[in-house]
C-alpha cells in the first residue's frame, strides 16, 4: 500500500462499515450456521492480527493448552485487517477471535451478530506514539493522528486527552487545512503507522503494541502517553466468541476459555519467553517482529520506566502499571464506562445504535463471564492475577 494513499484504508472502512450492518452480516451469518450444522464439533480456529493483543491466544496454541483441555485446535489464522476478523468471524471460518473492545458493541448492536465477550484478553498494551520532536500534546494541533479504527479503545482515550488540552478531533480528507485547535484523525492499518509516522504524513499515532515500540526502535517515534497510564487497567482487545457455541457447546466453550486464561497467567510468569514465541524467530512464527522489538512491550528493562517517567508517558507512578498485562475478567464497570463514553466520541459510521444503549444494560448482554469465573477460580482465584477478591471495581480515568 502507498503511504501517500489513504483509500486501500479508507476502502477497508467500508467495507467493515458494511459488514457491521444487519444488512450486510445476514449473508455470511447464513454461512455461520451452515457451517455449523456441517461440522458441530469444530476444533478451536482462531483468528488474529500480528500484534500483542492476541498473545493469550498464540500461547495457548504454542503450548498445546487447548489440547491439554482435551479439544483440538488447528493453526491460528494471521489476519491483515480489522475488516478480514469481523469478516472470518461472521462466516464462521474462524470461531475465536481477540476484537477491540469497542467493536465488539458495534457488532452486537449495530449488526445484531450473535457473539459475546467470554472474556479480557489483555490490559493496556498500548501507546501514543508521536514525533520525536513534539514533547506536548498541544503541539499536535492542525496536524494528522492515526488511529487503528473509530471503534477502539484508542480513539476513545484519544479524543478525551486531546479535548482536555484545548484541541478538537476531527475526521477530513487528509488534504484538509487544519485550524490551529484541530487534529485531524485518519484510520490507518498498525503495520502502515511508523512509515507513514517516518514519512512526516502523520505527526503520531495510537496504537496496540508492538507499533510504538517499533517507533522507539527505529527512533522515527517517541512515546507521549500509554494509555494504560490514562484508563487504569482498561481492556483493549477482548475475547469473542460464537452465541452458538457458548449455548450448544458449554463445556468446549469452557475449555476454550480455560486455556486461554492459562495462556494468560502463564505470560505474566515467562515474559521474555512469550517475546520469543511470538517473534519471527519463534518455532510458529506468529507475527513479522523481532524479539527485540517485543521484548520492549513484554519485559521492558526497569531503566525504561525511569525514562518514562522523566518523560511523561507515565503519570501516575502509584498504579504501578506494566507495558502490557494479562488478567481475563471482564468488569462490568468498564462496559459501562466504554459505552458511556462512546456516547461522547466522534466516530464515524453507524453509530445511531449507541443513543439507545444503556451501559449497565449492556454489560449484561454482552458479556457472557460464565466460563471465565470457572477458568479464573480453577487457577487461584484473581488473586492469581495481582488483584483484589472480588468481580467489582471502580473506574479510574486520569490524564
Amino acid at each position: 500500500m502507498c503511504l501517500d494513499d489513504f483509500t486501500h484504508t479508507r476502502r477497508d472502512f467500508l467495507k467493515l462499515s458494511a459488514l457491521l450492518t444487519a444488512g450486510g452480516a445476514l449473508p455470511l451469518l447464513n454461512s455461520l450456521h451452515a457451517r455449523a450444522a456441517a461440522e458441530p464439533d469444530a476444533p478451536v480456529r482462531i483468528g488474529y492480527l500480528p500484534i500483542t493483543d492476541a498473545t493469550p491466544l498464540l500461547v495457548a496454541h504454542n503450548n498445546g493448552l487447548f489440547e491439554a483441555e482435551g479439544i483440538r485446535s488447528e493453526r491460528p489464522v494471521l489476519l491483515r485487517s480489522w475488516a478480514q476478523v469481523i469478516e472470518a468471524f461472521i462466516s464462521g471460518q474462524v470461531n475465536v477471535i481477540h476484537l477491540l473492545s469497542p467493536m465488539t458493541v458495534w457488532a452486537r448492536y449495530g449488526s445484531r451478530v450473535p457473539a459475546k465477550v467470554v472474556a479480557w484478553n489483555h490490559v493496556g498494551g498500548s501507546g501514543l506514539t508521536v514525533a520525536p520532536g513534539i514533547t506536548e500534546v498541544r503541539q499536535l494541533g492542525g496536524q494528522a493522528l492515526a488511529i487503528p479504527f473509530w471503534y477502539s479503545i484508542h480513539n476513545v482515550v484519544l479524543q478525551q486527552l486531546l479535548r482536555d488540552h484545548g484541541l478538537t478531533p476531527v475526521s477530513r480528507p487528509a488534504s484538509a487545512a487544519l485550524a490551529v485547535n484541530e487534529v485531524n484523525l485518519l484510520v490507518l492499518p498498525p503495520s502502515d503507522m511508523p512509515p507513514a509516522l517516518a514519512g512526516k504524513r502523520i505527526a503520531g499515532y495510537i496504537v496496540a503494541e508492538p507499533f510504538n515500540a517499533l517507533a522507539e526502535e527505529l527512533k522515527v517515534g517517541r512515546v507521549q502517553r500509554f494509555t494504560g497510564d490514562i484508563w487504569r487497567n482498561h481492556a483493549c482487545c477482548v475475547v469473542f466468541m460464537h452465541e452458538q457455541d457458548l449455548n450448544n457447546r458449554p463445556e468446549w466453550s469452557q475449555k476454550v476459555v480455560n486455556a486461554i486464561v492459562k495462556a494468560q497467567l502463564w505470560t505474566r510468569d515467562h515474559r521474555a519467553e512469550a517475546a520469543q514465541l511470538l517473534s519471527r524467530d519463534g518455532a510458529n512464527r506468529y507475527t513479522p517482529h523481532t524479539p527485540q522489538v517485543l521484548r520492549r512491550v513484554l519485559a521492558p528493562d526497569a531503566s525504561a520506566r525511569q525514562q518514562y517517567l522523566a518523560d511523561g508517558a507515565i503519570r501516575h507512578a502509584d498504579w504501578d502499571e506494566q507495558r502490557i498485562d494479562f488478567q481475563p475478567y471482564p468488569f462490568p464497570s468498564y462496559t459501562e464506562e466504554l459505552v458511556k463514553r462512546l456516547k461522547d466520541t466522534l466516530i464515524e459510521g453507524d453509530q445511531g445504535f449507541l443513543a439507545n444503549l444503556d451501559p449497565q444494560h449492556t454489560a449484561r448482554d454482552l458479556v457472557d463471564d460464565r466460563f471465565v469465573r470457572n477458568a479464573i477460580a480453577a487457577v487461584g482465584g484473581l488473586q492469581a492475577f495481582g488483584l483484589a477478591e472480588g468481580f467489582e471495581r471502580s473506574e479510574e480515568f486520569s490524564l
